[in-house]
C-alpha cells in the first residue's frame, strides 16, 4: 500500500498547478511594475524637457514642431507660397509650422484623428490607400512642393521587427514623394538607426539633386531618430 503521507512523483516535466499559477501572477506583476516605471520616467522626462514647456508656451501641439523649425533653419525647406503635404500629421505640430511659414496650401493625413489646424486641409486616412491619397490631394491645387513625414511605427520591442516596420514607412513616404512632387520639390522624412537604408538612399539620390541626413537639436540625444532631407526633385 502506498504511503499517503509521501509526495507522489508526478513524472518529468510536470509542475504543480498552484506553482505555475503563482509564477504567472509574478510575471504579470513584474511586467506591470516595469510598465509603470517606464510611464513614470516618460512623465518625468516630459516635465523636465524645455521643448515641451516651450511648445506649450508658444502654442504648438507637440515638441516635434521644433524639429521641423530647426531643420528648416539649417537647410531651408519652408518658404512662402509652397504647397505642402504632411504624411502622418498627428497631432498637427508640423502643419502649424508649415502654415506659419507662409505655405499657400497645406494638406495632412493620418490614421489618427487630428484637431483642425487653421489653414490646413486634414484627412483621416491611410497614405497607402489610393482613395485616401486622392482625398488628401484635394487640399492642393497642384503638385506639392514639399513632402514631409514624421511617421514612426508603433514599437513591438523586437528590434528587427521595429526596424523593418520603420523602413517600410520611409519607403512609402519616398514613393509618395516621387509620384507626387513637383519638379524642384523637396522631401524630408524621419528615419532611424543611423539613417536611411542604402536602398532608400540610392532611390533618393537617383531622383533628387542633393540628399543628406540631419539630427536637429530638438531630437533627444538618446533617441535613434534622424532625418533624411532630399532637395531638388528631378521630376
Amino acid at each position: 500500500m502506498p504511503d499517503d503521507n509521501k509526495r507522489r512523483w508526478k513524472g518529468p516535466g510536470k509542475t504543480d498547478k498552484n506553482t505555475s499559477g503563482r509564477q504567472m501572477n509574478e510575471r504579470k506583476v513584474t511586467a506591470h511594475r516595469a510598465k509603470n516605471e517606464s510611464s513614470k520616467r516618460w512623465i518625468e522626462r516630459q516635465l523636465q524637457d524645455p521643448y515641451v514647456r516651450k511648445a506649450k508656451d508658444e502654442g504648438y501641439r507637440a515638441r516635434a514642431a521644433y524639429k521641423l523649425l530647426e531643420i528648416d533653419e539649417k537647410i531651408g525647406l519652408l518658404r512662402k507660397g509652397q504647397r505642402v503635404v504632411d504624411l502622418g500629421c498627428a497631432p498637427g505640430g508640423w502643419l502649424q509650422v508649415a502654415v506659419e511659414k507662409g505655405a499657400s496650401e497645406v494638406a495632412g493625413i493620418d490614421l489618427l484623428p487630428v484637431e483642425p489646424v487653421p489653414g490646413a486641409y486634414i484627412v483621416l486616412g491611410d497614405a497607402t490607400e489610393a482613395d485616401d491619397v486622392a482625398e488628401l490631394l484635394k487640399g492642393l491645387t497642384g503638385k506639392p512642393d514639399l513632402v514631409l513625414s514624421d511617421m514612426a511605427a508603433n514599437t513591438t520591442g523586437h528590434k528587427q521587427t521595429d526596424h523593418l516596420r520603420t523602413v517600410a514607412l520611409v519607403e512609402m513616404a519616398v514613393a509618395f514623394a516621387i509620384e507626387h512632387l513637383a519638379p524642384g520639390g523637396n522631401f524630408c522624412s524621419k528615419v532611424f538607426q543611423g539613417g536611411a537604408t542604402k536602398d532608400v538612399l540610392d532611390t533618393l539620390k537617383a531622383h533628387f539633386k542633393t540628399v543628406k541626413h540631419i539630427k536637429p537639436p530638438a531630437s533627444r540625444a538618446g533617441s535613434p531618430e534622424i532625418f533624411v532631407v532630399a532637395k531638388g526633385f528631378k521630376g
